[in-house]
């Protein structure tokens, strides 16, 4: 098996919704993005299924020095030797994807999320730096498309903890931050729980409504001039505001309700989403999420 297709069995075995916008890039394009995740998901996989605290440390500190060795063509991992050849292609920076890392790290050390900055940092690290990698991968003129690849990490991570927050209590895992669990007087036990009190269902709609407003400033700080080369982000976002609809009609109870969205409805909202964009930018039509 090449590096190539380990990446590419590694993207398409996970499921992920992202899977779907990749399907709409050029060779060049797609194989990088594989690469990019691939290697978000190989670090992932450590912090959630390696139980050992040593263990994953270790693991990680490997993945650090696979980096560097990677922007020195000296890579050992298959997932090493494809980021190697996107960063030859693609202007990719070392420091995001040590963040990643970083990231990674708050997780298996358990860091607590105490104030909106810790959970704002942590998102930045694990979606913000991935949004501003994949727009070097699609390209772009503008800076200002950067604020639209952290702030649509942003939306796409605090949909992912409202999707994923019964599964994540029980790992032991909670990302609102324990003031705002305070204030809406919820504690650690409803989240094992699944005690869907009124403070808990606040809480829930507050992060929902935080989302939403990150999706928002996304679409509004998206250049025009680079609205078309980035339309494979904007399809990614259509997707997982997909997820933040159901779980608004599920009434965020994710422990009675898990929310789930079936490969061939993503195929679909993909198509729909990559051909109205087609048309839009053509006609300078309005962005939008729903379809």
């Amino acid at each position: 098996m090449t590096p190539e297709q380990y990446c590419r069995n590694k993207t398409r075995g996970s499921g992920s919704s992202f899977f779907y916008a990749f399907l709409f890039l050029d060779d060049e394009q797609r194989r990088a993005m594989m690469a990019l995740y691939a290697f978000c998901r190989e670090v992932d996989d450590i912090a959630d299924e390696v139980k050992e605290q040593e263990v994953a440390l270790s693991k990680l500190a490997f993945w650090r020095e696979e980096l560097s060795r990677a922007f020195k063509g000296r890579a050992q991992h298959p997932v090493g030797r494809e980021l190697a050849w996107t960063a030859k292609h693609f202007p990719i920076n070392e420091e995001l994807l040590v963040e990643i890392i970083d990231g990674m790290l708050m997780d298996v050390k358990r860091q607590p999320m105490l104030k909106h900055a810790d959970l704002s940092l942590y998102a930045y690290r694990v979606a913000g730096v991935v949004g501003l990698l994949t727009i070097e991968v699609f390209g772009y003129k503008n800076r200002k498309s950067r604020d639209f690849a952290t702030s649509l990490g942003e939306a796409l991570q605090l949909t992912n903890i409202l999707r994923d927050v019964a599964t994540d209590a029980k790992m032991g895992r909670i990302y609102f931050p324990q003031e705002e669990r305070i204030r809406y007087r919820v504690s650690d036990q409803d989240f094992k729980d699944g005690n869907m009190s009124d403070g808990m269902r606040a809480l829930l709609s507050d992060y929902a409504e935080r989302a939403e407003k990150a999706y928002r400033q996304a679409l509004e700080s998206l250049p025009d001039e680079d609205r078309e080369s980035l339309r494979p982000s904007i399809l990614m976002g259509t997707i997982y505001y997909n997820y933040l609809q159901r779980l608004r009609d599920a009434d965020y109870d994710m422990w009675q309700k898990p929310v789930h969205i079936l490969p061939l409805r993503k195929i679909w909202t993909a198509w729909k989403t990559w051909r109205y964009e087609t048309r839009a930018v053509k006609k300078n039509m309005p962005l939008k999420l729903e379809f």
